[in-house]
């Protein structure tokens, strides 16, 4: 079993930055592809980021690509998500999720090919 905690979250204004992590325990998550969602009130989670276990293949929903860095330690058994210039739009719970592959180089993009969550943490952006 892998548990996954996230923390970062907070309140800021628009343009402003935060960067969430994601700690992992249970599991060294170095064999898991991890990837970010969010969901704001009233919508369906939707992908935000992926990242490899290998951390050489990334991908970004259109929506943050140029905004969002997603990296990894895997030393640490962390994930993060780097967040910047943020909107209002970016309001919602950010979730991380693992899922083992065996290829270094694949990610999966869509929630319910993961297998593991964490219990996410709230992002607020005002205007």
């Amino acid at each position: 079993q892998v548990q996954l905690v996230e923390s970062g979250g907070g309140l800021v204004q628009a343009g402003g930055s935060l960067r969430l992590s994601c700690a992992a325990s249970g599991r060294t998550v170095s064999s898991y592809a991890m990837g970010w969602f969010r969901q704001a009130p009233g919508k369906e989670r939707e992908f935000v980021a992926a990242i490899s276990w290998s951390g050489g293949s990334t991908d970004y929903a259109r929506s943050v690509k140029g905004r969002f860095t997603i990296s990894r330690d895997n030393a640490k058994n962390t994930v993060y998500l780097e967040m910047n210039s943020l909107k209002p739009e970016d309001t919602a719970a950010y979730y991380c999720a693992a899922r083992f592959l065996r290829d270094s180089g694949s990610y999966p993009t869509t929630w319910f090919e993961y297998d593991y969550w964490g219990q996410g943490t709230p992002v607020t952006v005002s205007s």
